[in-house]
């Protein structure tokens, strides 16, 4: 991956700190150019003359985890860490070991990281979650993710869908100068066209943006008229000095540009751009008033943070951090705000993920990120998530199959139905609450633990209808109907009324307990409304109830009061199961002799159903 539109100057500088002397010096000064290819040769050449020592061996990992090659990443990681190594190379050593699917193996250098780290935040996400990839896999997918047609032989990342223009950042011009961290050309700023038939044309340079040095990725302001884009600081002819190299090194920059004609002028830096830190992947608000970038200026938790500024015209705000919520003391990159200013994507590789950077997303109102699994993310670098609402079209970048290509990722049609337990009288939140979701046909899918806030999400196939039932001691059970809908959200309002409220003088009322034509067995349904009475009864001691069970007018006299009689000894041993004592509740089989629509031979379906049901009359209270 390019990382240095991630990781931009942080890693490469500070991983040259350290042992070096006169046998290192050739190969330090090509780590410092960030020329990674060139250093691991210089370094392995050290290793194979038998001049290599813990330093070298940091050194040669350092250059294949910035070149994201695990395999020879992980094996001089191993040899680094047989001598004395900071926290952070463990660290390093377990995010190449995932990379090459070996998790296992990772964990145990997180372990060893998070005892040299306790107060890292990502070590504490360890150990409180050190099992996490299981469930991650487990995660529904909620796209569909295909390799494109507009990916070449070098890198390509970074897409962005302004109306039928894909924007786009790649190494494929090869009259570039080759960039000696990976051997590619430098990068430029393509565009290609979406044809109405789903097709993009042949991508080409957009050369009123591209400067001698690296460019892009971009972002394109809601009304088309002005660009964010990510170029070298030798741009402007800014760089800082190296004097034991005799180096000079760029910065990202972040620079704005406005449309004249047909073309792209008026290119200017950022006033918050710094020769001291890097900006770079820009992503701005629909409404233009907020920018989104990455950067490792001062004030950043880890390595790359992401950072938000407001926007008012010609002015810009303080650059703001984005806090622990998002940012890490990894490196976070590539953020990408939704259309509805709600959501905000970004990579990381602090948080816990499959390997390598993975992409997430977060309300930028609160809330915890959380990783967005398979298929956009993999064991390897996978960053740079965009979504074109209007287009309901999404883009993201991964080295998946060994450079960095572009992938579509489609929606797959889903809801989140999101339910949230309250008081029905206070509206009180009611945390802890039991939430589970049936089908169509009552079959249940799922139950899970309402959190402290009281909510429960559910992610199911769109225009489906479902059903949630939620329960918590001391209040009645509910259950709530949920219309189909086409997403992406869909909010149930789960409001449930003390349970004392369905105890009244003779009775406790309970929603009908109905049974299916002929049989006695208790229902799904019934089950929930029995629960009712159990709590209840748990809540009065005392109480003694008797069960009356009714059926429909078919059939005949004899075989109608053989049935209710069956249906009230269900009844009663269903509660008895539930831990009540025998003694406390009895059953008795009416037959059709009460029915509760009086309707005769010429009784509706719906009709025989409502007579199909059981009362519970208090004995005693």
């Amino acid at each position: 991956m390019k990382k240095t539109y991630i990781a931009l100057s942080f890693l490469a500088i500070s991983t040259i700190a350290g042992a070096q002397n006169k046998t290192t010096k050739s190969a330090d000064k090509l780590f410092a150019r960030y020329e990674f290819v060139d250093a691991a040769k210089a370094y392995e050449k050290l290793a194979d003359n038998g001049k290599a020592d813990g330093y070298v061996y940091k050194q040669l990992a350092d250059c294949y985890y910035n070149m994201f090659d695990a395999s020879n990443a992980t094996k001089w990681y191993a040899k680094a860490t047989e001598t004395s190594q900071d926290a952070e190379t463990y660290f390093r050593y377990a995010q190449m070991l995932k990379a090459a699917g070996k998790y296992d193996e990772a964990n145990k250098q997180m372990n060893k990281f998070a005892s040299m780290a306790p107060n890292d935040m990502r070590a504490k996400s360890f150990k409180e979650n050190p099992n996490y990839v299981p469930k991650l896999l487990d995660k529904n997918p909620s796209y569909n993710v295909s390799s494109m047609t507009i990916n070449s032989a070098k890198s390509d990342f970074g897409a962005f869908l302004y109306n039928d223009e894909l924007y786009f950042t790649s190494a494929r011009n090869t009259a570039r100068k080759i960039y000696g961290w990976n051997d590619e050309p430098f990068l430029d700023i393509y565009r290609s066209i979406l044809s109405d038939d789903g097709n993009y044309s042949e991508p080409s340079t957009v050369a009123s943006l591209n400067s001698a040095y690296h460019d892009g990725p971009i972002c394109i302001a809601a009304d088309g008229k002005t660009y964010y884009l990510t170029s070298d600081s030798f741009r402007e002819n800014e760089y800082t000095k190296q004097k034991q190299y005799n180096l000079k090194l760029s910065k990202n920059f972040i620079y704005r540009a406005t449309k004249v004609g047909d073309t792209w002028g008026n290119i200017q830096q950022l006033p918050f751009n710094s020769t001291e830190y890097s900006c770079a992947n820009p992503s701005l608000s629909k409404d233009g008033k907020t920018l989104y970038f990455a950067s490792n200026m001062p004030g950043s938790l880890g390595g790359v943070d992401i950072w938000k500024v407001s926007v008012d015209g010609e002015t810009f705000g303080t650059p703001v951090n984005l806090g622990s919520k998002v940012n890490t003391e990894g490196n976070e990159s590539f953020p990408f705000i939704s259309d509805d200013g709600k959501t905000l994507y970004f990579a990381s590789n602090g948080k816990q993920g499959l390997g390598g950077y993975d992409v997430y997303k977060v309300d930028v109102n609160g809330g915890e990120a959380s990783n967005l699994g398979k298929p956009v993310n993999s064991e390897k670098d996978d960053f740079a998530f965009t979504f074109n609402t209007a287009k309901n079209k999404g883009f993201f970048s991964s080295n998946r199959e060994g450079e960095d290509n572009i992938y579509a990722a489609d929606p797959i049609c889903a809801v989140d139905i999101k339910t949230i337990v309250t008081n029905a009288k206070t509206d009180e939140i009611l945390p802890g609450s039991k939430v589970t979701i049936l089908d169509d046909k009552g079959n249940v899918i799922a139950t899970e633990i309402a959190d402290n806030s009281g909510i429960v999400h559910y992610n199911v196939e769109c225009n489906k209808a479902f059903k949630i039932q939620a329960s918590q001691d001391k209040y009645e059970s509910g259950s709530f109907d949920v219309a189909k809908s086409k997403g992406p959200t869909n909010d149930i309002a789960a409001k449930l009324k003390p349970i004392e409220e369905i105890v009244q003088v003779d009775r406790v009322v309970l929603n009908d307990i109905y049974f299916e034509f002929n049989k006695s067995n208790i229902t799904q349904q019934g089950a929930f409304e029995l629960d009712k009475l159990v709590q209840v009864m748990n809540n009065h001691k005392d109480m003694i109830i008797l069960v009356k069970s009714h059926t429909d007018s078919r059939g005949s006299d004899a075989y109608n009061m053989d049935l209710s009689d069956r249906r009230a000894k269900a009844t009663v041993q269903y509660v008895v199961s539930k831990g009540i004592a025998a003694d406390r509740i009895s059953g008795k089989g009416m037959g059709e002799s009460e029915p509760k629509v009086a309707c005769g031979k010429n009784c509706t379906e719906e009709q025989h159903a409502q007579n199909r049901r059981s009362e519970f009359l208090i004995v005693k209270q």
